[in-house]
């Protein structure tokens, strides 16, 4: 297929959100509680909650930026491109890059909505979680339909108000929610635990897929403080084998039926191996560990069950044969250092090079519209959508870098997992 025929939907980008976003959201007796952007003193911008700061306003919201000046910066809005908060100059920046529609992750709440779960008054930060949802999926989603997978954040604090916010969302459209890839990290129930049941029977009664993204455990894979950041941004994607050890052998996926996961930014090159060594363990084990799976291997509910994604994985493409074609989707990442906006066609072109066009459409849009319920040509036509179109629709978007002289690197000593924290605001 020629690449200006692709049609490209994303199922893992991030935005950050604006100053405003609370307004015509929040109920009036909360108005003057709602978390609120500032700027500190040395000029950085911070949200700020019932007196609890967020520092990660952008956390490696660097699309635009040179190589030389990626990291976890930047920390204030002006030092990010419009794209990553601005719905408008949004959807500029994927028709420049040929991205048909696109799902993002939360940045200052979190992945899980930890910040709102740490609010001292929990009426409120119910109150502000809520808001957050209705404005994600009725501005930022509704404002071009078509184009934007909304998702949901949840009341990570109690399942049954989890439960009650997926029916909610779900019935104004949203059929896709973040969850954490380890609750334990943040002192919650494992997924092992039944403590989630109510959620989970929300989240398969309703059509809702569960995204677990790598990071959404609130912790990142660090072997040692003085390894290079190298180091862990290898390993972090690859971490996400853990959550996939996991769920499959919890008895969440046979307890629930009907209820999807998705490995958000974990790749699909290390599942072959993954799915050789669950079947191992069972057929050795089985007989002492007493895991059942009836008259089906473990391999097979995986590949049934669990959404893939990839950002660019030529090993895992060659090894398509070993996967369900049906659950692998793509991603572009923006605005992450991983990402490769603004040439995401160019990219993925290398790696589906000889893939049949209806794999290729699998993989590009049509698993992503299934698996989150998103009828995106009921807005808009598919020949309006494809690479070509788009991009023709973004001749004037500016794809030049732009560069800062304070998030400018110096020196070339390796930088390490220290370095990197100590270049976060405190």
């Amino acid at each position: 297929m020629d690449m200006n025929d692709f049609v490209l939907v994303s199922v893992d980008d991030h935005l950050v959100e604006p100053p405003d976003m609370f307004e015509g959201h929040i109920p009036d007796r909360y108005k003057d509680d709602v978390p609120k952007l500032i700027q500190r003193a040395d000029g950085t911008d911070a949200w700020v909650f019932e007196g609890q700061e967020a520092t990660n306003v952008g956390l490696n919201a660097v699309a635009g930026r040179p190589p030389d000046e990626y990291g976890a910066e930047p920390t204030k809005l002006s030092e990010i491109r419009e794209g990553c908060y601005n719905i408008h100059e949004r959807i500029r920046d994927m028709n420049a890059n040929g991205v048909a529609a696109s799902l993002n992750f939360p940045s200052y709440p979190q992945f899980c909505g930890q910040y709102f779960a740490r609010a001292r008054d929990k009426d409120l930060g119910l109150a502000v979680l809520r808001a957050y949802n209705d404005w994600h999926i009725d501005e930022w989603c509704g404002t071009y339909p078509g184009r934007m997978i909304p998702q949901s954040l949840p009341p990570i604090w109690d399942p049954q108000l989890m439960a009650d916010e997926v029916v909610r969302t779900a019935k104004k459209g949203c059929h896709a929610v973040t969850f954490s890839e380890n609750p334990t990290k943040l002192d919650y129930p494992s997924l092992h635990d039944p403590h989630w049941d109510p959620f989970w029977q929300a989240c398969s009664d309703t059509n809702t897929i569960v995204n677990l993204h790598i990071g959404s455990s609130s912790s990142v894979v660090i072997t040692s403080v003085d390894a290079p950041v190298d180091t862990m941004m290898t390993l972090q994607p690859m971490s996400i084998v853990q959550a996939a050890a996991d769920l499959i052998w919890s008895p969440t996926l046979r307890r629930f039926p009907d209820l999807t996961f998705a490995l958000s930014e974990g790749g699909i090159g290390w599942v072959p191996y993954f799915l050789e060594r669950i079947d191992r363990v069972y057929t050795m084990h089985r007989a002492w560990t007493h895991q059942n799976f009836g008259d089906r291997l473990p391999s097979e509910v995986f590949l049934d069950r669990i959404a893939l994604c990839f950002i660019d994985d030529d090993f895992g493409v060659q090894s398509r044969d070993k996967l369900n074609l049906d659950m692998v989707t793509w991603e572009c990442d923006y605005p992450h250092s991983d990402s490769t906006w603004p040439v995401a066609p160019e990219s993925l072109a290398l790696y589906l090079d000889g893939v049949s066009d209806a794999d290729v459409n699998r993989i590009t849009h049509e698993n992503a519209l299934r698996l989150y319920d998103f009828d995106m040509f009921r807005h808009l036509p598919k020949d309006q959508l494809t690479v070509g179109a788009l991009r023709a629709q973004a001749t004037d978007v500016d794809l030049g870098f732009r560069s800062s002289e304070r998030l400018k690197k110096t020196g070339t000593d390796t930088v390490t997992v220290l370095d990197l924290a100590k270049g976060l605001p405190t």
